[in-house]
C-alpha cells in the first residue's frame, strides 16, 4: 500500500523522534545503519523531508536531524502526503479514470468506508504515539 521510500520515511521520523534531543542531532550514517536503509537513498528521503519542514537538518561535525516540531505535531499522513501523495485515498481502484459517489464504479461503496478509515487512522496517529510505544516496547514494534 505504501512506497518503500515512505516506509523508509516514516521509520526514520520515528527515529529520530526516539533519539534525537536539543543537544543531539542524529547523523545520517546512525540512522542508515541502524534501519538498514541505503545511506544516499535515505538521504534524499530526509532531505524531502527537511524541505517540507518535517525535519530540521545541520551539516557539519556536530549536524545530523532533529524534528523541526513537536512529534505529537506530526501525522503519519504528513509523510504519506510528502513522500507518497495522496492518491492511494482517491483513485479508484479498478478504473483509470476516477469515480465517485456521483460516477461509481462496482467496488466504490464497498472500499469508501474502508478509505476513510484508513485516512482517519494516518491522520491521527501522530510520531509521538509510534516513538511512545517504541520506548515503552521496543520489541513489539520494530523500526
Amino acid at each position: 500500500m505504501l512506497s518503500n521510500t515512505c516506509k523508509y520515511g516514516i521509520r526514520a521520523v520515528i527515529y529520530i523522534s526516539v533519539y534525537a534531543t536539543d543537544k543531539k542531532k542524529v547523523g545520517i550514517k546512525e540512522i542508515s545503519s541502524e534501519l538498514d536503509i541505503p545511506s544516499p537513498f535515505l538521504g534524499k528521503i530526509l532531505q524531502s523531508l527537511s524541505k517540507h519542514k518535517i525535519l530540521d537538518s545541520t551539516k557539519g561535525p556536530n549536524g545530523g536531524f532533529t524534528l523541526s516540531k513537536p512529534a505529537e505535531e506530526i501525522s503519519l499522513m504528513d509523510i504519506v502526503e510528502i513522500i507518497d501523495g495522496t492518491e492511494i485515498f482517491d483513485t479508484c481502484l479498478i478504473r483509470t479514470s476516477k469515480c465517485s459517489d456521483d460516477n461509481p464504479c462496482s467496488l466504490h461503496d464497498k472500499v469508501t468506508a474502508i478509505r476513510n478509515q484508513l485516512k482517519n487512522f494516518f491522520m491521527n496517529q501522530t510520531i509521538n504515539d509510534l516513538g511512545t510505544e517504541f520506548k515503552r516496547d521496543s520489541k513489539r514494534i520494530s523500526i
